[in-house]
């Protein structure tokens, strides 16, 4: 078990010390990889970093406890994702070769050509607070498994995924977290094909499986439990709301870079072409282990349910491929917690210090310390991976996806409404969260909407866009 898992790890360290060899020593190269990553390097990177340890730990352990309802969250965030892929990714891939920028902020702020230091600053600030807490939980999820599988202290796998992710961070920047995602995905795949495949033939197959599943009390009703609105409209409005989660996708500076990267902007179809059949054949597989965990794990309440994963792999797989599975999470966790750990550094020496910087140790530095932030953040946090990562997911997305559309769209609001947008959505989903009223409605849905119609008041009343200057001032 423990060879297996070297193996597999040993081996994505040496693809992302490689990059090494290819690297222009320049600031763009660092972040941006010169925006020269062929297509299926794109795709298969940016579904990697989106999926992270969320999939192999917080959503198996969702499943698991909500049953075949949570489908629902899968349609409602694939379909989203795919609405947002069709209205901004082109778009944003353009608009970074013409700004000339290396930054999510940067390009975000700087859209129309102009520049405006106080938008940029704002956006990388929030940028650096929620994918700092969004990179402690991948080093949590990978805590965990390792935790199961080899009764390993809690500390332990957080402080190997930050060793490793520093790793090949400083050593080939972004490139290496693309070349590295790209091997990873590889071991996610068949790691949570071989648990799905194994464990469906321990129990006789899929018929015999199924007949398991619907001994459990509600676990196979489609309709989630405690819905705000009963029957098929509150099925509806809870499929819709993830729709949002999935639309979020283009709030997330770690995963929108990776298009950035993107070599041709004419080849985004063929990039978004791996990114889907990746994203969807994951998601079916995850959310059919999530669903058989409830047979071989029948006791919830008894244990974490995000150690669902893990200890099923321990009752169904020989030590070998217990080793792939643990190396399939770390590899989901390390890619996403790379893409966070680069995506903070550039909004911290870019977009927050003075950008003139270009010295690749100075941006290795911060790279340095944002790691050992995440780390930090990882020991001592106490929420779930789930809980942890979705809150981050719909700050950002509150925050930034409004005015990513609304200038998708031609819209050239100014500075005042710009920055309002982005507080008053930030502010709309954590004041839902606290609320409490989560559970019920993904709260980036509302945070979203708030932003939107922040802009669109500043266009029907201009002096809303108003600060000394024109409306349209960017």
């Amino acid at each position: 078990m423990v060879f297996g898992f070297l193996l597999f790890l040993g081996l994505f360290t040496l693809i992302g010390l490689s990059s090494v060899m290819k690297s222009r020593g320049t600031k763009k190269d660092y972040y941006l990889a010169s925006s020269s990553i062929p297509p299926s390097l794109v795709g298969l990177s940016a579904v990697a970093t989106n999926n992270s340890g969320y999939m192999f730990i917080g959503v198996i352990g969702y499943t698991y406890v909500t049953g075949l309802a949570s489908i629902w969250l899968m349609i409602g965030w694939i379909a989203g994702d795919f609405l947002a892929s069709t209205l901004v990714h082109s778009k944003l891939r353009k608009r970074t070769g013409m700004t000339g920028e290396v930054s999510y902020a940067g390009v975000l702020s700087g859209w129309h050509g102009g520049e405006s230091p106080l938008l940029q600053r704002l956006i990388a600030l929030i940028t650096l607070l929620f994918l700092l807490a969004y990179a402690s939980a991948q080093l949590v999820a990978g805590s965990k498994a390792l935790q199961v599988l080899f009764g390993w202290p809690n500390w332990a796998g957080a402080v190997i995924g930050a060793l490793l992710v520093l790793a090949y961070c400083l050593a080939g920047g972004i490139r290496a977290s693309i070349w590295t995602d790209a091997a990873q995905s590889i071991v996610m795949v068949l790691a949570m094909g071989t648990l799905l495949v194994a464990a469906t033939q321990s129990l006789g197959g899929v018929g015999a499986a199924l007949a398991e599943m619907n001994k459990v009390e509600g676990f196979m009703s489609l309709m989630p439990k405690d819905l705000v609105v009963p029957g098929i409209a509150g099925g509806i409005l809870f499929a819709v709301g993830w729709g949002f989660a999935g639309l979020s996708v283009i709030g997330q500076p770690h995963i929108m870079v990776r298009f950035m990267t993107l070599n041709d902007t004419k080849k985004m179809n063929h990039a978004k072409a791996w990114y889907y059949v990746w994203f969807i054949a994951f998601y079916i597989m995850a959310t059919c282990v999530g669903l058989l965990s409830r047979i071989y794990l029948p006791d919830p309440g008894t244990f974490d349910s995000e150690l669902a994963l893990p200890m099923m792999a321990l009752k169904v797989l020989p030590p070998f491929l217990v080793g792939l599975i643990l190396a399939g999470v770390f590899a989901a966790t390390m890619s996403t917690a790379d893409s966070l750990v680069l995506s903070c550094s550039s909004a911290l020496t870019h977009d927050l210090l003075p950008n003139t910087i270009e010295n690749t140790r100075l941006l290795k530095l911060g790279t340095g310390l944002i790691t050992v932030g995440a780390l930090l953040w990882a020991l001592f946090n106490k929420q779930s991976v789930f809980s942890l990562v979705i809150m981050a997911w719909s700050g950002l997305a509150s925050a930034f996806a409004p005015l990513l559309l609304y200038k998708c769209f031609g819209g050239r609001p100014g500075r005042v409404a710009s920055i309002a947008a982005v507080i008053v959505g930030l502010s709309g989903a954590m004041a839902w969260r606290m609320a409490g009223w989560q559970n019920a409605l993904y709260e980036g849905m509302p945070g979203i909407l708030a932003g939107l119609a922040v802009l669109f008041l500043a266009r029907w009343f201009p002096m809303a866009g108003k600060s000394g200057e024109p409306a349209v001032a960017d």
